[in-house]
């Protein structure tokens, strides 16, 4: 039989073969995303302020105001104490709590500067950065359901903490007409009987809002009355200007026993990457954050926190220096975007100004994404932080002089265009 011959008979064979029924159709699935991520996962939305410097980052010639971070350099004895502790081998771990050396310079310095007194051995956690310091801080208090009041507008990573550790927010918002003043009677009045931890982030990110003696007393009287917890970030404690002398919280009556205080070398020492923080509280608290902190870190770089050691030994005019040149940033900065028409008020701690952008006829995004494209300069939108940030937009003067004084050229000349547009009215 030929070959042609047995192609036709096979062909016929299958034509007479009953259907092949379809395979079944496979069941949709939610995207891995929705599959694998937690809840509380998918309900943080990323952070607001990395949108626009992903933006800048593919632009030329851009005056950035954004990124809160220290224009200066860590000082060099610092460093050259970070690289003399590489070159003596100090690459291993360390206790968990951080090295005994540093937690005593710490407590000397707590001492020092504010009257407070913590034990070394038990009182004192060395963090890999402030913010981790105010994650396990959260984790190891905050059970699911929990309430955690937090005050807005405020710094982008605090409402995640509490998020991711189950708890739930209350916020209680400030305002512009009031200097982002913490009003103490909002805050009691968010109070449920679920409230478990009063959060403070002072002075503040964005606003550079402090807290004034009498608020600070009312709160710590609120805390005291209803049992609360208060957890504390002051890691621009040292970034004070004028007037205003910064008091921690757990130096009020009451409530060191009550207190988790929050710090770190990032801002005032200009370590941001050395990544080193601290928090302080009672040895009952610390026993169980340090829980949380040994199981997800270990413990914070070697090398990191002898560099933190010489800074807290050596670094008292560094600061000094830095702060005043802040300060002088701060006046050219504020009266600049007053005269401009961008109402701003006087910012005393940190280093950022809160500028109302309303009069421009923009929102917050799109002034923020104008103001970048147009004219070069990066800011972050005032919503980032809250819905009270909304007609806002942060500046952080933490950049040079004659770039803030080409910056506020720009954001003039921005400005100037949207009213004459009538745009803004």
């Amino acid at each position: 039989m030929t070959v042609e011959r047995r192609i036709e008979e096979r062909t016929a064979e299958r034509a007479a073969d009953p259907p092949i029924a379809p395979l079944p159709a496979t069941p949709s699935r939610p995207p891995l995303r929705e599959r694998a991520l937690a809840a509380r996962v998918r309900a943080v939305p990323p952070s607001g302020i990395r949108r626009f410097f992903d933006i800048a980052a593919t632009m030329t010639d851009v005056i950035s105001l954004g990124v809160g971070e220290p224009d200066f350099d860590t000082p060099p004895q610092v460093v050259e104490a970070g690289v003399e502790a590489l070159r003596r081998g100090r690459t291993h771990y360390t206790s968990n709590y951080g090295t005994l050396e540093l937690r005593v310079a710490l407590a000397e310095h707590l001492e020092g500067h504010y009257g407070l007194r913590y034990d070394p051995e038990r009182e004192l956690l060395v963090t890999v950065g402030a913010s981790e310091a105010v994650d396990v801080a959260i984790r190891a208090t905050c059970d699911p359901g929990d309430e955690v009041i937090l005050h807005e507008p405020s710094y982008v990573a605090y409402a995640p903490a509490v998020v991711f550790a189950g708890g739930v927010v209350r916020f209680v918002p400030t305002r512009f007409e009031d200097d982002f003043a913490l009003d103490p009677e909002r805050v009691e009045a968010a109070i449920t009987p679920r409230t478990k931890i009063l959060f403070l982030g002072y002075p503040c990110n964005p606003t550079g809002a402090v807290l004034p003696p009498d608020t600070q007393a009312a709160l710590a009287e609120i805390a005291v009355r209803h049992d609360l917890l208060v957890v504390s970030d002051e890691i621009y404690d040292r970034l004070a200007y004028g007037s205003y002398v910064h008091r921690p919280m757990s130096a009020l009556p009451g409530m060191r026993e009550r207190t988790i205080l929050v710090g770190g070398f990032s801002k005032a020492y200009a370590m941001t990457g050395w990544r080193i923080g601290w928090l302080a509280a009672p040895a009952e608290l610390v026993e169980g954050i340090v829980k949380v902190h040994q199981y997800a870190i270990m413990s914070a770089p070697t090398v990191a926190q002898d560099a933190a050691l010489v800074a807290l030994r050596t670094g008292e005019d560094d600061v000094r220096r830095m702060v005043a040149e802040y300060d002088r940033r701060r006046r050219l900065l504020i009266e600049g975007l007053n005269r401009i028409g961008l109402p701003t008020f006087e910012p005393r701690g940190a280093f950022y100004a809160f500028p109302k952008i309303t009069s421009t006829g923009l929102d917050s995004d799109t002034f923020t994404e104008q103001l970048l494209r147009e004219e070069g300069v990066a800011v972050v939108p005032g919503n980032a932080f809250g819905p009270s940030g909304e007609g806002h937009v942060r500046m952080c003067y933490a950049t040079a002089y004659d770039k803030i004084e080409e910056a506020l050229r720009r954001i003039e000349r921005f400005v100037a265009r949207r009213r004459a547009d009538g745009d803004g009215r």
